[in-house]
């Protein structure tokens, strides 16, 4: 919508997490689930994430930025979580450039965000994300997913 004009961009990469501790783990707990117990509920975990973004779903392809922020599962029944993330570009066309989503995602699902910002190639960005859990060579310790992103940017700049 709106006055048109901008630059619609598609950006497809894989993000990567390793989960376990260790020196190559990429999220930190800051809040433990705040009920013990059985169930399927995380409620109020709460950790920081520097992930890595690829090229591919191999963790030797191509780096292609990083996916740095909070996540936070806010959710009572299913296991939802709530992020908040900077796209952080540093090699190919956008680097320099980040994007900010927002928004609730489900693992198992395909999980729809918005982009509520972005800075460099991407300043008054607005769009959306769709990302899917996709197989990891390593399913016990690197969560992979497959992102596509579909931003457009003001004629503005």
């Amino acid at each position: 919508g709106g006055g048109g004009g901008g630059t619609t961009h598609h950006l497809h990469f894989f993000f990567h997490e390793v989960f376990t501790d260790g020196p190559s783990g990429t999220t930190a707990t800051v809040a433990k689930p705040a009920r013990g117990g059985g169930g399927s509920s995380f409620f109020g975990f709460v950790s920081v994430v520097d992930d890595v973004l690829r090229e591919g779903a191999d963790p030797s392809s191509g780096l292609v930025g990083r996916a740095q922020g909070v996540t936070a599962a806010t959710s009572l029944s299913d296991g939802a979580i709530t992020t908040l993330l900077n796209l952080v570009f540093t090699a190919g066309p956008y680097s320099g450039s980040t994007l900010q989503v927002f928004g609730r995602a489900l693992l198992g699902t395909v999980m729809e965000r918005p982009v509520v910002g972005g800075t460099g190639a991407f300043r008054m960005a607005r769009g959306y994300t769709l990302s899917r859990r996709v197989n990891s060579t390593d399913p016990n310790n690197l969560l992979v997913l497959e992102y596509d992103v579909y931003v457009t940017t003001s004629p503005i700049n």
